[in-house]
């Protein structure tokens, strides 16, 4: 089972092999649980306003890609999410919106979104649900002190680059919406600064996907590498595998 990140892009319809492979792994660990009526899938919400529109415009798009059951976790920005609601998960899918509301809303269930990872559960984080699942989580921010890093369109309503505690799915930092963005920048700069230990940087419509073997990214954009090199950086692009096989 694996560690599904992609870097935004609505709407998925053209974006089957983004999510082909997840869809693969929960419907075997609903096959293995002996369920018949689809995969118990959690969907996290955090969103002010729209997370109820939102979450009936994910449903339809997933139902076209496999058999679930759908459970709405729906929050509004900042309200914490208990980890009972994960009960009996055959897969996890923390959206996107705000990244800093996500990681404070979803704080209280690190721990419980750690112990159903460890034990099979796969894990797809779309845009922020993607960035918070690091270690050290780059949840957003366009300066360093008053030097500019990124856009302050991408800040995340953060001025200043922020890394805080994500739910520590992976060791690398994430930051997404990579070229479309233009965050590639943001994550050099926290590079560069020490506040994390390089990480990616995914393209919409992408998906970076960690598990046993390989790692692999599919769909239309790449991966952004950023790795410490002597005092400086360096920076190098994975492409998308053209068809990844979710049987692999």
């Amino acid at each position: 089972m694996s560690i599904h990140l992609v870097g935004g892009g609505w709407p998925i319809d053209d974006d089957a092999v983004v999510y082909r492979r997840f869809f693969a792994e929960i419907a075997a660990h609903a096959e293995a649980a002996g369920k018949l009526e689809g995969a118990t899938l959690p969907i996290v919400l955090v969103r002010d306003g729209d997370a109820a529109e939102r979450f009936a415009e994910i449903v339809a798009a997933f139902e076209q890609l496999g058999k679930i059951q759908p459970v709405a976790v729906l929050a509004a920005e900042n309200a914490p999410i208990e980890p009972g609601v994960f009960v009996d998960a055959d897969g996890i899918v923390v959206w996107g919106g705000l990244t800093p509301a996500y990681r404070t809303s979803l704080e209280p269930s690190f721990g419980e979104l750690r112990r159903l990872v460890a034990g099979g559960v796969p894990y797809l984080g779309f845009s922020a649900g993607a960035a918070i699942a690091a270690e050290r989580a780059l949840v957003g921010g366009w300066k360093i002190d008053s030097v500019e890093i990124g856009a302050e369109e991408a800040s995340e309503d953060l001025e200043q680059l922020t890394v805080a505690p994500g739910i520590g799915l992976i060791d690398l930092a994430v930051d997404v919406h990579a070229a479309q963005w233009g965050t590639v920048s943001r994550l050099i700069a926290a590079t560069e600064a020490g506040l994390v230990d390089g990480g990616v940087a995914i393209d919409e419509h992408t998906a970076f996907i960690i598990g046993e073997g390989p790692l692999r990214v599919a769909g239309r954009g790449s991966v952004w590498k950023v790795t410490p090199d002597s005092g400086s950086v360096r920076v190098s692009t994975v492409g998308a595998d053209a068809e990844p096989d979710p049987e692999a």
